[in-house]
């Protein structure tokens, strides 16, 4: 096992009603002057909107309003002039990662004085950060426990992550009733980006972190068997609430604790997302069997039986036939869930994979990934998605 830092100071609310801790919360990592930073009208509809309001009512609160899925520096920019213009104290995330990742670049951008997207590009120039709070509303991404945040540059067609630990949120509210009014398909990709936060944590050169991996393998197996019901059963307290925490657990650094290596799906769907505006969650399930069938070898088939024994339950003896099974398993079940498996399916052809493969690869450090891939690596496992 390698050494490891592990590092969360996130003061996690679950559970029913937890949002009546939010003015505790503003109160001890805030102040006075509260930038509320969400999407679109859903927390209006299902009433968050009003209770944080009703929550807040002694504090002077500006909203940011209408961060999009695969959220645009543009809208971090504006934040990040209110946040200036008004000396604002905490930065309030309501939403998905897409809001608490702007939130979390706003919140560094309040205090720097070039412009934002050179925080995306360069993460050493993070200096101070806003306290961010986070209130969640779907289970994917794992922002309101972790470093990491991840922006778009629409206009260029860029997608990248930066990081600091000064991002990770003082406090973070998850109440799984929020989930309940979430589509079934942002149900189902968020579970897709669950699982293969996990894959890219799991899938490293074996270190001996034997505990780190059966963590890994407990989430997945929430996963697999609370998706169906959630979806089933929008309602279901047990499996949003399974289902939320999976989401929280999958990317705070706890699983990848013993372990190193850069990631390998992530960065190729960022490409997708950054050409063709794709849902995250989506491109992940459609990239993620066609990276373990391209990089699955006689190295590291064992990892894949593994995963296949201890996660699908899979019977069979021999680790190459067990491993193309766990494979075949893991695309199924994305399908079941309503995901789309192919690119052709959302309207994406070869045009425009060369471009992807070598952007994926100039801004990521694949050749440190679990298995190094290179321009034409990428491209094939792109092609093999059509």
């Amino acid at each position: 096992m390698n050494n490891f830092r592990f590092n969360v100071r996130t003061d996690v609310r679950f559970g029913k009603g937890s949002i009546s801790a939010l003015p505790e919360l503003v109160e001890k990592y805030g102040g006075k002057n509260v930038l509320l930073v969400y999407g679109g009208g859903s927390i209006r509809k299902n009433g968050i909107y009003d209770s944080i309001k009703e929550l807040l009512s002694d504090k002077k609160v500006y909203e940011l309003s209408g961060i999009e899925p695969n959220p645009d520096i543009e809208k971090v920019r504006e934040g990040a002039a209110i946040c200036k213009e008004n000396k604002i104290d905490c930065v309030l995330a309501v939403g998905g990662g897409s809001v608490i990742d702007s939130s979390k670049v706003i919140a560094a951008a309040a205090n720097y004085d070039g412009d934002a997207w050179t925080l995306v590009e360069n993460s050493s120039e993070i200096g101070r950060v806003l306290p961010v709070i986070a209130v969640l509303t779907m289970a994917a991404t794992g922002s309101e426990m972790n470093k990491n945040a991840v922006i778009s540059d629409k206009k260029n067609n860029k997608k990248l992550g930066t990081s600091s630990l000064d991002f990770i949120p003082y406090a973070a509210i998850c109440d799984p009733e929020y989930l309940y009014s979430l589509p079934p398909v942002q149900t189902a990709a968020g579970t897709a980006d669950i699982m293969s936060h996990v894959f890219e944590q799991y899938f490293r050169k074996d270190t001996g972190a034997y505990i780190s991996d059966s963590i890994a393998e407990a989430i997945l197996k929430t996963c697999i068997k609370y998706c169906p019901v959630a979806l089933k059963d929008p309602k279901n307290y047990e499996a949003r609430a399974n289902l939320m925490w999976a989401s929280t657990l999958a990317l705070n650094s706890l699983i990848s604790c013993g372990k190193a290596g850069a990631w390998s799906a992530h960065p190729i769907e960022h490409e997708l997302s950054a050409f063709y505006d794709v849902t995250h969650g989506v491109g992940l399930a459609i990239v993620t069997p066609s990276w373990m069938r391209y990089v699955m070898n006689e190295e590291n088939v064992k990892q894949f039986s593994a995963y296949g024994r201890n996660v699908w339950g899979i019977s069979e003896p021999d680790d190459k036939k067990c491993a193309a099974m766990a494979i075949d398993k893991t695309q199924q079940f994305f399908k079941d869930c309503g995901i789309p498996t192919t690119l052709s399916e959302i309207g994406i052809d070869d045009t425009k994979i060369d471009i992807m493969a070598e952007a994926a690869v100039k801004n990521n450090n694949l050749d440190s990934a679990f298995v190094p891939l290179k321009k034409e690596d990428v491209a094939a496992i792109l092609r093999n998605c059509l």
